[in-house]
């Protein structure tokens, strides 16, 4: 325990009239009464296990909670007719008898349920919780669970708090007076643990690509699952950032101590972690045990979407189960089975989208079942909920890269996801767009090629002298519409140079044959800025491989605004390491005359450079040593 709690060392004295057993208390439980439990690891056990062993003589009592996961003895078959369960969230010890008729689960963004109880919408006629011991004011900390447990405590008729000796006394806006309440039970127990899940390399290359879109002093939410927790891992790096949050775990405390989460740029709560709730283990309730950096919220302050996009780049990630071609995103369900909850995915997602900065992120393994299944479908499973639309998603990802649809067309939408699928997935998924008239019936003749995948990217980074980073990667399907916007931004002497004569349009054939292509034969990479939408590209590198004579075709484009700096001989050399790589002998290159530019790239080359003129065009012959 902390030093300095002030906690009343004679409260059982001073409330006497209000202390009982478990047993005593729950007793006051009439037949149907509704009930609600408290959250996550803070659940009162006795109590639960009290009220259960009433059951004979209880029935349609109604059990409401938000996530619970301790035992749930009262979610059983035969007690049907004694306990209904009824559930915001479905974690794993009610989600068996919610899938099979006996409990019932209420969808409904996480923001919205205090509303429920201070409308009187669903009154409550007892709320089990569990706090801390109180202090010489007689306020007492709900601990490690404030979430919807404040706003159901201050509604119900009955509370009954389980008064723990062991539980933390968080700060925030968290605390109950004594009086507040109806019953005190004291125990001196230890609360549920939730251990750290371990990451996969699937989960692992996920927070990867999660990482890569997390700015310095951005504020982050992280929601519950496996993914989530593996992006912590790959923001170590990374300067000043905050958190607000509906939950965390222990993996904050190592980003804390070694100055990563700072809060210092947060807009709203500088300086605090604000959640409204945390799962973990012992070395993190002591952690959080009277410390001021943390500060425990309620539901209705976290999830308010208004409060959340009032932070400055905020980032939030939350986890789906399915996705469709369109961007319609499942997160509830398997199928016509309720599987979880909605939870804070769509009080964080449009939060963080209309955040100045802000990316709103959901994320999922591309396959299910050890590979059996895609992820990303065509259409959603029958009986598949919606919980994130089209119109309010907008990053992806999965283990395979970023999908960016905000903003984009039907068919910008489906080539993005098909191409963060499983490889296995990708033809079967175009020909499936293309016969719902998702995407034009010419993307057939790159059915070859959507399967193929860039080898482990070399990914490459260019400082400019005025401080700029330009980031190097090979191209993706997803540029085909960022390759045209560069070519119609391009003046009419840098299009003649790079292409040999006055071209007006880039073939819709060219563009495809540009972006979908074997990553040996062809290679191309591109230099972007990142932008909130997404990369802007800047520079185009590419080269064609002869396989007679070992040797590649090379060529490349810089945007005009950006020439003169620096970028073509950094994109010649990063060529170079790639044809090395794939055991190329060497480029050509076929330069205009009129091109000094380019001329003076391929001359300052590092190997052997040889250049002969002929009817205007130099045709250069670089030799890898």
């Amino acid at each position: 325990m902390s030093e300095n709690r002030n906690y009343d060392p004679n409260w059982q004295q001073t409330y006497s009239s209000m202390i009982c057993s478990a047993k005593q208390a729950v007793s006051h439980i009439k037949p149907g009464h509704r009930i609600f439990i408290g959250t996550g690891c803070a659940e009162p056990l006795q109590l639960v296990q009290a009220l259960t062993d009433r059951a004979g003589e209880l029935v349609d009592t109604e059990i409401i909670h938000l996530l619970t996961f301790g035992k749930a003895p009262y979610a059983q078959k035969q007690l049907y007719d004694n306990f209904r369960v009824n559930s915001f969230f479905i974690a794993q010890n009610v989600r068996d008898i919610i899938q099979e008729g006996f409990g019932d689960y209420t969808p409904i963004f996480l923001s919205d349920i205090p509303r429920l109880f201070n409308s009187g919408q669903l009154p409550l006629d007892a709320a089990f919780i569990q706090v801390s011991l109180p202090d010489e004011r007689g306020m007492c900390s709900l601990g490690i669970s404030v979430d919807i447990v404040k706003s159901a405590a201050e509604n119900a008729s009955l509370v009954i708090a389980q008064v723990n000796a062991q539980m933390p006394r968080t700060l925030g806006d968290c605390f109950l007076h004594v009086h507040d309440m109806d019953y005190l039970v004291p125990v001196d127990e230890p609360l549920l643990e939730i251990h750290p899940i371990e990451t996969t390399e699937v989960t692992r290359h996920i927070g990867e690509n999660i990482a890569s879109l997390v700015e310095d002093g951005s504020t982050i939410e992280l929601g519950i699952g496996r993914i989530p927790q593996a992006v912590l891992e790959f923001l170590k790096t990374k300067k000043d950032l905050g958190i607000h949050t509906e939950m965390f775990t222990d993996a904050i405390i190592d980003l804390i101590e070694s100055g990563v989460i700072t809060g210092n740029r947060k807009s709203l709560d500088r300086n605090k972690i604000v959640a409204s709730f945390c799962l973990g283990t012992k070395k993190l309730y002591d952690y959080i045990d009277n410390n001021d950096k943390f500060s425990l919220r309620p539901t209705e302050y976290v999830n308010d979407p208004f409060v959340i996009s009032q932070q400055n780049k905020m980032v939030a990630v939350n986890v789906a189960l399915e996705v469709d071609l369109t961007g319609q995103i499942c997160a509830d369900s398997l199928g016509n089975k309720f599987f979880s909850g909605i939870g804070g995915q769509v009080d964080f997602n449009r939060g963080a989208a209309r955040s100045e900065g802000g990316k709103a992120i959901i994320a999922m393994p591309s396959t299910a079942k050890k590979g059996s299944i895609s992820r990303i479908v065509c259409q959603l499973s029958p009986g598949a909920g919606v919980v994130t639309t089209r119109g309010d998603v907008h990053y992806v990802v999965t283990e395979y890269g970023v999908a960016y649809l905000h903003g984009k067309s039907v068919q910008e939408r489906v080539m993005a996801l098909i191409s963060i699928a499983h490889p296995d997935y990708r033809e079967q998924l175009l020909k499936q767009a293309i016969e719902a008239k998702y995407v034009r019936s010419e993307m057939a003749d790159i059915e070859g090629k959507i399967k193929l995948l860039p080898p482990e990217e070399l990914k490459a980074s260019y400082l400019l002298p005025d401080g700029t980073q330009l980031n190097f990667r090979t191209i993706r399907p997803t540029d085909e519409t960022k390759v045209k916007d560069l070519f119609y931004h391009l003046s009419r002497q840098t299009i003649y140079y790079r292409y040999a004569s006055h071209l007006k349009r880039l073939p819709q054939k060219q563009i495809q044959d540009f972006v979908y292509i074997d990553h040996r034969h062809d290679v191309a990479v591109v230099g972007t800025l990142p932008e909130a939408y997404g990369d802007e590209i800047v520079a185009v590198g590419r080269y064609y491989l002869n396989e007679h004579t070992n040797r590649a075709e090379v060529a490349f484009v810089v945007r005009d605004a950006w020439q003169n700096r620096g970028i073509g001989k950094f994109m010649l050399k990063h060529l170079m390491t790639i044809a090395r790589r794939n055991g190329i002998a060497g480029f050509t290159a076929e330069v205009l005359r009129e091109n000094k530019a380019m001329q003076a790239v391929l001359k300052k080359a590092p190997c052997n450079v040889t250049a002969n003129l002929s009817e205007g065009v130099f045709s250069f012959e670089l030799t890898f040593e």
